[in-house]
């Protein structure tokens, strides 16, 4: 029998935004068409990959973008299909790079904290807004 560490599906993401042409920062949200959700660009860890080292293949992967990893964020846990996941998420600046869309991720949007919080499908990633929002960006200000 599998323990429940074994059990558990884990991945990791990032909260990546970029500074906005006229202040403040802007977040990056993926839609992922066979989910019909917006959400941060995150995925499963590969077999002996770090956390961190998935976080930022899955930026690449789903944005286009390169990314400089910041501050650590809170890890969600949910259940998905019984079982329980864990997804560790950094807050990371967007580097160079350009979407392109794919079967996985047909959309990106930049959108400021406020609009990004409410164009999220799941309540558990609008949090990870407000956790960036007093964390990360307090320390980004002017």
């Amino acid at each position: 029998m599998n323990s429940p560490a074994e059990s558990t599906v884990r991945a990791a993401g990032c909260v990546l935004w970029r500074r906005a042409p006229h202040g403040g920062v802007e977040l990056c949200l993926v839609h992922r068409p066979r989910y019909a959700d917006w959400s941060f660009p995150k995925g499963k860890l590969k077999r002996g990959e770090s956390p961190r080292d998935a976080a930022l293949r899955e930026v690449l992967e789903e944005t286009g973008h390169h990314c400089v990893p910041g501050a650590p964020l809170p890890t969600a846990r949910y259940l998905v299909g019984g079982r329980p996941k864990e997804v560790s998420y950094w807050a990371a600046e967007a580097a160079d790079g350009a979407f392109e869309p794919s079967r996985e991720v047909d959309r990106i949007v930049w959108l400021p904290p406020p609009a990004a919080r409410r164009q999220l499908t799941q309540d558990r990633d609008a949090w990870l807004v407000d956790v960036f929002v007093s964390t990360v960006h307090a320390t980004k200000s002017p």
